[in-house]
């Protein structure tokens, strides 16, 4: 990595705003490659409920962790950022620019700043919180972590399940709470980083979130989750898409109260994943549609 300085082109957003899209077009118009900072779109096993780039887009551009890992196996944000550099040292030996895209914010910010050195906890300490989040509710892990680790509870995530757990199971593995693990200052990178925001108007993006459900359900969602249940506790499969066909095949709800769900759930995903994004790095927010202001800013 000599001469001129390499750049990570990083397309952040909310979910169905439309960064595939624009990661495509970008790694078109550089002549470069695509890694997906979506955590769920590792694994094979789930397609549908992960909106990944179908064939055609991928033959657009060549993507990496798209399918990359099985939903048996256990891939964290540490295990990304260990391979993701791996194969960015590689890649910036042929390209100048390389393009990071993914709505999982603690993914992005693994590859861009680092993570805490968190400890990995025993396996059933993961599952007995699974089985909790299961049998209890997330409410439940939520009022433990405010009393065991009320500085992380203030600031973290709490409606995001897979963030209270790994949370709980550092503190039930060491003793200690989670935000005494935490770094205060991020690592540097041997490359330069833009991050690109896509956001739209609410209403617009809502209405897309909701379309894009019933394309899901259209093309066989429900299906896919059957077909997962044996993998239900996976941490991935936790999710928006997932939890809510869970409830309806266990007879907590119909199938049109779990479609329902899901198109209201995603939408308050998406209202974090702004904020998450808006807190953490230094983004400039475009419209999916300001090609020619995206670019500018990129070779400014």
């Amino acid at each position: 990595m000599t001469g001129k300085k390499k750049r990570l082109l990083v397309v952040v957003g909310p979910t169905a705003v439309g960064k595939t899209a624009l990661a495509i077009r970008l790694a078109q118009y550089f002549k470069t490659e695509v890694l997906s900072a979506d955590s769920r779109q590792f694994y094979r096993e789930m397609t549908i409920g992960t909106a990944k780039p179908d064939a055609a887009e991928q033959q657009q551009a060549v993507h990496h962790f798209i399918d990359s890992h099985s939903i048996a196996e256990e891939y964290s944000a540490g295990d990304f950022e260990r391979d993701a550099l791996k194969l960015l040292a590689d890649l910036f030996l042929h390209h100048d620019d390389v393009v990071l895209v993914g709505g999982s914010g603690l993914f992005v910010r693994a590859l861009c700043e680092g993570l805490d050195n968190l400890p990995k906890a025993p396996i059933e300490v993961r599952e007995k919180l699974n089985r909790l989040l299961q049998e209890k509710g997330l409410e439940a892990l939520q009022k433990r972590l405010q009393e065991v680790d009320p500085a992380y509870y203030a600031t973290a995530d709490i409606q995001n399940p897979q963030r209270v757990v790994r949370a709980l199971e550092v503190f039930e593995a060491t003793g200690k709470p989670f935000s005494s693990f935490r770094q205060q200052e991020f690592l540097e990178r041997p490359f330069e980083i833009s991050t690109i925001g896509l956001n739209m108007e609410r209403p617009e993006l809502y209405d897309r979130i909701n379309r894009r459900v019933d394309h899901m359900m259209d093309s066989g969602l429900l299906e896919e989750v059957k077909s997962l249940l044996p993998y239900r506790n996976k941490p991935a499969l936790l999710t928006v898409g997932y939890a809510e066909i869970f409830d309806y095949l266990d007879g907590q709800c119909s199938l049109e109260e779990a479609v329902d769900r899901i198109k209201q759930n995603s939408r308050r995903y998406a209202k974090r994943q702004i904020t998450w994004f808006k807190k953490h790095g230094n983004t400039c927010w475009f419209s999916p549609n300001a090609w020619d202001e995206i670019l500018a800013y990129i070779e400014q």
